[in-house]
C-alpha cells in the first residue's frame, strides 16, 4: 500500500513533466523548498496515523520529483527548425 502510494506520486509528477513540459525554473525551486519545509514540519500528535503519513509522504515525493525534474534539461520543449 505504501509503495503504491509513493509510486503513484512519482508517476504523476513524471507524467506531468512529460505531458505539460517544464515550466520556468522559478516555479520548480519553490516546490523543492516546500517539500523540504513539509519534511521538517512538526505535526500535531493527533496526526500520527498511517493516513497522514501517506498524505505528507506522497506530497513530499511529488513536490521533490516535480521540482528537481523541472530543473533538468531533459523535459524541455524542443522545437524543430526547418
Amino acid at each position: 500500500m505504501v509503495l503504491a502510494v509513493y509510486l503513484l506520486a512519482f508517476l504523476l509528477a513524471v507524467s506531468l513533466l512529460y505531458g505539460i513540459h517544464s515550466h520556468p525554473w522559478y516555479l520548480h525551486v519553490p516546490a523543492i523548498g516546500a517539500a523540504f519545509g513539509l519534511g521538517f514540519v512538526q505535526t500535531p500528535p493527533e496526526w500520527n496515523s498511517l493516513t497522514h503519513d501517506l498524505l505528507f509522504g506522497s506530497t513530499i515525493t511529488f513536490l521533490l520529483v516535480w521540482g528537481i525534474g523541472g530543473l533538468l534539461p531533459v523535459w524541455g520543449h524542443h522545437v524543430k527548425h526547418a
